[in-house]
């Protein structure tokens, strides 16, 4: 597979604070590659370094053949950014914005390109809409018009489902899939681990440290684990008790708590006993696969 991004060795520090601390991967051609992890992981870090808003500390990155640093004006003639911040102008209106924007990138026949992106994207009936009037969804839509306006190879997306409501981010990701089978490549961060089920390849991220970078599918098979989800009204009581009196990993989810085992039957019926000789009111109880969250608390528990 071809790759349109490598990185080696990426460092960056603000002041005392180092944001990520020499992080390696490579994206492939036509995928669509995640950095997921909390506020602080190294997310936005990262993609403003790859887009050259920033300059890394240590290391080094190559973008479609283009030297990062040597020969970042090239790069940004081959690719789209879209901040996690709203960044167009409020009292222009969807076609001034996406106009202005094709204006900077050198695109001159850009109406085809616009009307399309604009069916796509479902905004065409407010086009004449000025951009503040817009809802969050809908901007973050219009955002993703004027990456895209200039035709670029790859389009690096910062937490673009942050703060967007749940149709519209399902809207998003319908836009991202199609965008997807047209062969742009797409760099997108999420803290969301359940977004990151969609992505063909994700890169862990924590205190600017990568965790695990593979397939979401064969980092959860790398666990080599299975869950036993429990719900139940006293939550912090069956937490506790697992945690001080057993040798079984627990994951605490708001009103549910998850049971890391190794043998289902064995160990199944360890933890069901457990509930019963402590008279534990249990609501539900079921086996399930492993979790990316799973995964990313595993990692960490073990850390410490």
């Amino acid at each position: 597979m071809d790759k349109v991004v490598i990185i080696e060795g990426i460092t960056k520090k603000f002041e005392s604070i180092l944001a990520i601390d020499g992080i390696s991967f490579d994206i492939h051609r036509n995928e669509i590659f995640g950095l997921v992890g909390p506020d602080g992981a190294g997310k936005t870090t990262t993609i403003r370094i790859l887009c050259g808003l920033i300059e890394p500390d240590e290391g080094k990155a190559n973008i479609l053949g283009f030297d990062l640093v040597k020969q970042i004006k090239k790069i940004k003639k081959e690719i789209g950014y879209l901040s996690q911040r709203f960044t167009l102008y409020s009292d222009l209106t969807v076609d001034e914005n996406i106009e202005f924007i094709a204006d900077i990138h050198g695109v001159k026949k850009y109406k085809p390109r616009r009307d399309q992106l604009l069916e796509i994207m479902r905004l065409t009936n407010f086009r004449h809409f000025k951009a503040g009037k817009l809802s969050g969804g809908m901007k973050q839509k219009l955002s993703l018009t004027c990456t895209l306006i200039h035709t670029p190879k790859i389009i690096f997306l910062d937490e673009p489902t942050t703060g967007v409501d749940p149709v519209s981010r399902r809207d998003f990701w319908r836009i991202l899939s199609n965008l997807f089978k047209e062969g742009i490549t797409i760099l997108i961060s999420t803290p969301y681990l359940d977004e990151a089920e969609r992505f063909s390849r994700i890169a862990l991220l924590n205190n600017g440290n990568i965790l695990r970078c593979d397939s979401p599918s064969n980092i959860k098979e790398s666990m080599g684990k299975k869950i036993i989800e429990i719900v139940t009204p006293s939550i912090r009581e069956t937490c506790t008790l697992f945690k001080n009196k057993t040798e079984f990993e627990v994951q605490l989810f708001g009103d549910r708590i998850d049971i890391v085992i190794n043998n289902e039957g064995e160990d199944y019926e360890k933890v069901n006993d457990i509930l019963i000789k402590n008279s534990i009111e249990v609501l539900d109880k079921r086996i399930k696969q492993v979790s990316l969250e799973n995964v990313f608390i595993n990692i960490l528990q073990h850390q410490i």
